[in-house]
């Protein structure tokens, strides 16, 4: 029979980057599983379907058919992007080409005729140009990017301009549509597998027929025998899985594995077997191990009770979970990731956020790569201390994470890197700052750190002379009690002497941070925003951004909610997703409105504005008490240090 496991001796793996993950450079899942699987032997492909879909969609031909989609609507449910949209059509047709071109860096010189604001048409999303314009009425844009900002001004403008057309596509084609998260209401901690099934049971739209015909053109591409469908978030479950619908429809002796970060924090208890009716296996953890036992399976190699963390529905219809013992593949093996396959060239350089470290998530094309795997602290009581790819540590040499660097560099003409660890070790950093200053590499690279005395301002400016241009870290409550209680290890004081050391060295720094943590009340959250003003207000951080906690059943407040101070919500019997789990904290705040304000005051910090403001003010829609921080504490812990 096609496709039976004697018959892939050889088999041709390639693996799919699904929508939505950035625009701007390839999320890297697939890229070190084509990179692994080369290096033992097998013939790897891959592909980014979430970059070819926003490419196919935002383009002459994709609007014209979103313009017809829209003219189905009834005039009732034309928003106010649509009409717009609707208003200047021809004119995104006209501008639609040039524009993606220039957001490639194929085409700079447009920055001129963009920066006129009479080239783009300009839909709802430039009214928060409006919020900038000075009472004279100047350039509203002035303020950030000055006369000479001439490509940054424009990039900016024409992602507005995309933006509205994201606005466009949601409203008039597709509701779950957006850049990055979407659909992501139909997988996040879902206990019934009915929504999804419901949404991929439903007529394609505009948006899946486009998916379709690229999952089409790539199976004829590349003819494999095994697709990989990483999921690292929720927002990339249903297009995963309307890809896998049409893989089943057109090939149906091809094997389909799912894995990913959604896959192993979200599915790790699965038992609903509808979902094997568009996948054959789903794997958890790092994908090495699992993926080397499943392609010995399929050749024959090696039974199926031999595989490696690995579900898979049998006969009877029962998922059942397989788990072979066997040691992961050392992280020193795992080899060097490839991006052989994928457009480059292709991918657009966005600018969301004005602020000079914020805007490195979406802009540039970084190459990814991880200095460790795991986290050597793993502590942090709101983390999923207890999955493998935060409990699992293990570290590459820096003469093995320099080659790599090299054959990266090498592969792509591109010398920028984000090293995307859950918390690189200082060590590990020092290490290979020595190694690339040593040969002579000339790279530029951040990532992510853990706000560690470590950090002294010495070794800080060894990074700085490395390449490292921004880091950032956990902050979360600005608040001792509460950062001994999450066991971050750090003190507030501790946080800006080691921020400090990196902005000295001419490092950005952006501060993780959050609200409403257990026990964590009124008078903790003012002083947190507090503590975070001075942070701004003395050069020690340059970003950051205020999320909700989330509690989740693999870390610690999940699985010990008694220790600190809250009460677990029933979690309903779930065949498909757990992961967050609610809870009853008997403080009582209401952390949704604070968060309001607590959003508004770090977006303005970020701008510089409000820096000499009392904090209470960001709190307008309602009464919060005086913080009990001194005005200058910081400024006084730098000084002793």
């Amino acid at each position: 029979m096609p496709g039976s496991p004697s018959q892939l001796a050889s088999p041709r793996v390639l693996s799919v980057i699904p929508p939505m993950t950035q625009l701007n450079t390839p999320y890297p899942s697939t890229a070190y599983l084509t990179g692994f699987l080369r290096s033992r032997g097998f013939a790897a492909v891959q592909e980014d379907l979430a970059l070819a879909l926003v490419l196919r969609l935002l383009s002459v031909e994709g609007l014209t058919q979103v313009h017809q989609a829209i003219e189905a609507l009834p005039v009732a449910r034309h928003s106010a992007a649509i009409q717009s949209f609707e208003a200047q059509f021809n004119l995104y047709l006209a501008t639609i080409r040039p524009t993606m071109a220039f957001l490639q860096g194929r085409d700079p010189t447009l920055a001129h005729r963009i920066n006129t604001r009479g080239f783009l048409p300009e839909g709802p999303r430039f009214a928060s140009l409006d919020v900038y314009v000075d009472e004279d009425g100047g350039d509203p844009l002035a303020w950030a990017f000055g006369s000479l900002g001439l490509q940054d001004r424009a990039r900016h403008l024409a992602t507005l301009y995309l933006n509205d057309l994201a606005d466009v596509l949601r409203d008039g084609v597709d509701a779950r549509f957006e850049f990055v998260r979407y659909a992501e209401s139909l997988a996040t901690s879902q206990p019934s597998f009915d929504p999804l099934a419901a949404a991929l049971a439903a007529p394609p739209n505009l948006v899946d027929e486009t998916l379709r015909e690229l999952t089409l053109q790539a199976l004829e591409q590349h003819a494999p025998d095994v697709v990989l469908l990483s999921v690292p978030f929720p927002g990339a479950v249903y297009a995963a899985l309307r890809i896998a619908q049409t893989i089943k429809l057109a090939r149906p002796s091809v094997k389909i594995v799912l894995g990913g970060g959604f896959v192993n924090t979200e599915l790790r208890e699965l038992s609903e077997p509808r979902l094997f009716d568009f996948v054959d296996y789903l794997t958890l953890d790092a994908g090495e191990r699992p993926l080397l036992a499943l392609l010995e399976h399929l050749a024959g190699k090696r039974s199926r009770q031999r595989l490696v963390r690995t579900f898979v529905r049998d006969a009877a219809g029962v998922v059942r979970y397989l788990n072979f013992a066997e040691p992961d593949v050392p992280f020193e093996d795992v080899g060097t990731p490839t991006w052989d396959g994928l457009p480059l060239q292709n991918y657009l350089s966005l600018l969301d956020m004005l602020n000079p470290m914020n805007r490195l998530w979406s802009d540039g094309r970084w190459n990814k790569l991880t200095v460790a795997h795991g986290c050597y602290w793993k502590k942090c009581s709101f983390c999923d201390v207890s999955l493998d790819y935060i409990s699992r540590y293990e570290a590459a040499s820096a003469t093995t994470l320099a080659d790599r660097i090299e054959a990266i560099v090498a592969e792509t003409g591109q010398t920028g890197f984000h090293f995307v660890d859950e918390a690189a070790p200082p060590k590990v950093l020092k290490a290979l700052a020595q190694e690339l200053l040593r040969r002579g590499v000339s790279i530029s690279w951040w990532g992510n750190i853990r706000f560690e005395k470590s950090f002294t301002p010495e070794l800080c400016q060894l990074l700085a002379d490395s390449g490292c241009i921004a880091i950032s870290g956990g902050l979360e409550v600005a608040s001792d009690r509460l950062l001994q209680l999450m066991k971050k290890g750090v003190s507030v004081e501790q946080v800006a002497r080691v921020t400090r050391a990196f902005s000295d060295a001419g490092i950005l720094v952006h501060a993780y941070l959050m609200y409403g943590f257990p026990t964590q009340t009124v008078q903790d959250t003012v002083d947190a925003l507090e503590y975070v003003r001075q942070l701004f207000a003395e050069g020690c951080i340059q970003s950051g951004f205020f999320h909700r906690f989330a509690c989740t059943v693999h870390s610690p407040v999940g699985q010990d909610p008694a220790a600190y101070g809250v009460q677990l919500l029933p979690l309903p019997d779930s065949p498909f997703a757990k992961n967050d789990v609610g809870f009853v904290d008997p403080s009582g705040v209401d952390h949704a409105a604070l968060g309001v304000a607590l959003k508004k005051a770090i977006y303005n910090f970020m701008h510089g504005i409000g820096l000499e403001e009392d904090v209470r003010s960001w709190f307008a829609q309602q009464r919060v008490p005086r913080s009990t921080v001194a005005r200058h504490r910081i400024a006084r812990a730098l000084a002793q240090a």
